[in-house]
């Protein structure tokens, strides 16, 4: 009996003894994650305030504060696993493991990776241009490990996957730094062509929202003879800044003149002969 009391008692001794040992490194490792975090968050502030001072492209700041974010800490969890006690080749092995389930379960998301590290290297537009791209038109905000992020003119937030953008039509306003800005009007057949055209060339010239550069200079010409009237075009140039304001005020402007000069707006025609 003294015997079968002695074997349980060193069976729960031995499993004390081990439970405190694992006990001690669990709570070491929860202390050092904790920190480790702490530090983490120090050092991404850090170089996000260097990034700032260096006036490091917009484009890249998201992007390599997001990369060096996930080595930081992977680089910690690999610290903690050493603290607990863990074999770094089957730590290694296990995280492999960890890895490519990962990127089964995320096979869009590592294609969204891919797609941003394009944007970055071909710079088909970078951070303050104005854009079209979805079904999205306006000003790029933020360009992440994983999305776009563009502020619309109604203060809307289009945030669209990377692949998305890559795999579908991309139209750049900013590129060239202006733009021209076509909007057609009528006028009636048998009115005064030259008059009209001088009239809304006029306006154009006194708008102060529209360019008047060399080889930028706004003008007003026939577009097209159609089954009611005359179609003339107006072609301003503006900034991307000022591009609503010349597509909409512009053009009330450019009504309302040749409404005061009586232009009136062509209407449906039918010329009727009369037979015998």
């Amino acid at each position: 009996m003294e015997t079968v009391t002695d074997s349980l008692k060193n069976f729960f001794n031995s499993i004390s003894s081990g439970l405190g040992d694992w006990g001690l490194q669990l709570i070491g490792a929860i202390a050092a994650l904790i920190i480790g975090l702490w530090i983490v968050r120090i050092i991404m502030k850090a170089v996000a305030k260097v990034l700032e001072k260096r006036r490091m492209d917009e484009t890249l700041q998201p992007f390599l504060l997001t990369t060096l974010g996930f080595i930081l800490k992977l680089l910690l969890i690999i610290s903690i696993a050493g603290i607990v006690g863990l074999p770094m080749a089957s730590f290694a092995a296990l995280l492999a493991g960890v890895g490519v389930a990962i990127g089964a379960a995320f096979n869009g998301s590592l294609g969204h990776i891919a797609s941003g590290i394009m944007l970055l290297i071909f710079r088909p537009f970078k951070v303050g241009d104005l854009i079209k791209t979805n079904g999205a038109f306006g000003f790029v905000k933020e360009i992440s490990v994983f999305v776009t992020i563009i502020e619309t003119f109604q203060n809307e937030t289009e945030i669209i996957p990377n692949s998305a953008i890559t795999a579908n039509k991309i139209t750049n306003l900013t590129k060239v730094g202006n733009l021209r800005i076509d909007m057609p009007f009528g006028i009636r057949y048998g009115a005064d062509i030259e008059k009209a055209k001088e009239i809304v060339l006029n306006v154009l010239i006194s708008d102060i929202n529209v360019l008047k550069l060399e080889g930028l200079i706004p003008r007003v010409a026939v577009h097209n003879l159609g089954a009611n009237g005359i179609e003339l075009l107006a072609l301003p140039y503006a900034n991307c800044n000022n591009y609503w304001d010349v597509y909409w005020d512009t053009r009330q402007k450019i009504v309302e003149a040749l409404a005061n000069a009586g232009y009136e707006a062509p209407l449906p025609q039918r010329v009727v002969t009369m037979t015998k």
